[in-house]
Parts: structure tokens; C-alpha cells; sequence
């Protein structure tokens, strides 16, 4: 007889809203297509492991844990959630119609890790360390672009977006005191990073470089909001590709709460674009 299908097939609006829900390290995004199309775009954090090698890579996942399985167009995912399900996963989502009908920000890169800065094995005062630079970097960025703008609307987004990376600046000094064994290290660990480092922001993105090669986008409002995204998208992406690499169990507590707020930021981000489109449309 036929084994029955154990699995549930979701549009993408659908497993945005899981992913918007859920926290980060509590479900797993599963890409099964070839490495090559991973590099071109994929969902942020996404773990790929391709159709052909998925049989023989079923320890790297957690049978007890949802996992969102996704490809091109359906058609692998679909494939790739059937033999899940078949092997004992619990709760296994395929969504339909791939990343081509993902209508959110996506992440591009290589698998790897290819950042001078970053291996993924980084004790969690060094990871904190390294984020706290990006934030800052980040800060100085939405800033920057606040100097340059009359726009009432993207003024008030940046002041924001400025008081989050605040936020997150203090939260990260907080999972520092957290995990630091002596108050006084709390002082002396944001500046162990290289100085060759402190213009970075997420996503590993050098701001001196990227504010000149980009200069031309940061003339309107819809180049700024293009940026933006892309930059906190590619923070997302790294900050959740290192947790899912890291076998220190506080290293990746530290990484998925960062996660989490990225994907706040994003949404900040998207609404406002969203009221934008609404206000031009005819």
C-alpha cells in the first residue's frame, strides 16, 4: 500500500506569516535546490541541502522540529517534503510555487561564510562583539541618509529605524553582561575588534565602500528603502546562517535573538514601502 503523505502544502503569504511568528532557532527553512541557485537568491537563514544529497543528509535536521521546505517553483519542495514526512518528520510544510512566488526580500551569497571577519565558531563574546560593530555601523548609515533627506515620511522612518539600532545596541550589551563572567569585561570586549573592522554594518558590508558605490540610489526615497532592505536582509541571512553553523548553544541563543529583531526592522522597512505604494498608486 501506499504510504499516505504527512505533509502540508502552504502558500508563501502563509509561511511569511509563520516565519514573522515563530522565533528564530524553532523551526528550520529548508532549501533543496542546486548551490548555484542558492547563491542567486534564497530565503534569509535558509539551510540548503539539494534534492539528490537530501536521503543522506536527514541527521542534519531535527525530525521534532517544523520545517519549511521550498525550492524554484514547488516541484522539488513538493518532493523533498514527501520523503520527510515518510521518514518520520512531524511537522513538515512544502510552499507552493517556490521562491518565485516569494514576493519578500531575499538573501544572495555563497553557502559558505566567505567574510574575513566571520568563520561561525566565534565564542559568544567575540559574536557579540562583532555585531555590536555592524549595529553602530548600521545606525551611522540610517543617519547619514537623515542629514540628506526633506522628506517628512522617511525622516520619521529613519528616527526610528535610528532608535531600533539603539535598541538592539542595548540589547546586545545586556546578552553581554549576560554571558560576561566579570562585570568589567563588559567595558573592554566592543573594543577587541580590529579597527580595520568598526566601519561595517549588517551584513558585513564595509560603509565607507558602500556608501560611495551606492550613491546614486540614495537620491530618492524608493532607492533608500531598496538599500535598506538589502541591507537587513544580508544582516538577517548572516546573523542566522552563524547560529545555524554554531555548536556553542549561547552563541546561537544570542544569534537567533538577534534574528528576531532583524526581522522587525524588515517589517518597519516593508510597511513603509507599502504605505509609499499605496500613495502613488493612481
Amino acid at each position: 500500500m501506499k504510504e499516505p503523505d504527512n505533509f502540508k502544502a502552504i502558500f508563501p503569504n502563509e509561511a511569511k506569516t509563520f516565519i514573522d511568528s515563530n522565533e528564530e532557532g524553532t523551526f528550520t527553512l529548508l532549501d533543496v535546490r542546486q548551490p548555484f541557485e542558492y547563491e542567486q537568491a534564497h530565503l534569509p537563514g535558509a539551510k540548503l541541502i539539494p534534492l539528490p544529497q537530501l536521503v543522506d543528509s536527514l541527521e542534519e535536521l531535527d525530525p521534532h522540529q517544523p520545517i519549511l521546505v521550498y525550492c524554484a517553483v514547488g516541484g522539488r519542495s513538493a518532493m523533498a517534503a514527501r520523503m520527510l514526512s515518510h521518514h518520520e518528520f512531524e511537522n513538515v510544510y512544502h510552499i507552493q510555487g517556490g521562491i518565485d512566488a516569494w514576493e519578500e526580500t531575499t538573501a544572495t551569497g555563497p553557502v559558505a561564510f566567505h567574510l574575513r571577519f566571520v568563520k561561525g565558531d566565534e565564542p559568544p563574546l567575540k559574536v557579540i562583539s562583532i555585531a555590536y560593530q555592524m549595529e553602530e555601523g548600521l545606525r551611522s548609515f540610517h543617519q547619514e541618509v537623515r542629514s540628506r533627506t526633506h522628506d517628512a515620511g522617511l525622516g520619521d522612518l529613519l528616527n526610528r529605524l535610528i532608535q531600533a539600532e539603539e535598541k538592539h545596541k542595548k540589547t546586545l550589551l545586556e546578552l553581554l553582561q549576560a554571558v560576561s563572567k566579570r562585570n568589567q569585561e563588559e567595558s573592554s570586549i566592543i573594543n577587541q575588534t580590529p579597527l580595520s573592522e568598526q566601519g561595517l554594518i549588517e551584513g558585513g558590508i564595509d560603509l565607507t565602500d558602500f556608501m560611495r558605490n551606492n550613491e546614486r540610489y540614495l537620491q530618492s526615497v524608493s532607492g533608500y528603502l531598496e538599500l535598506a532592505m538589502m541591507i537587513e536582509t544580508q544582516a538577517l541571512d548572516l546573523y542566522l546562517r552563524m547560529a545555524n553553523e554554531s555548536t556553542n548553544p549561547i552563541t546561537k541563543e544570542v544569534l537567533f535573538r538577534i534574528g528576531d529583531e532583524e526581522k522587525a526592522h524588515l517589517a518597519m522597512l516593508a510597511q513603509y514601502l507599502e504605505r509609499q505604494s499605496q500613495s502613488t498608486s493612481p
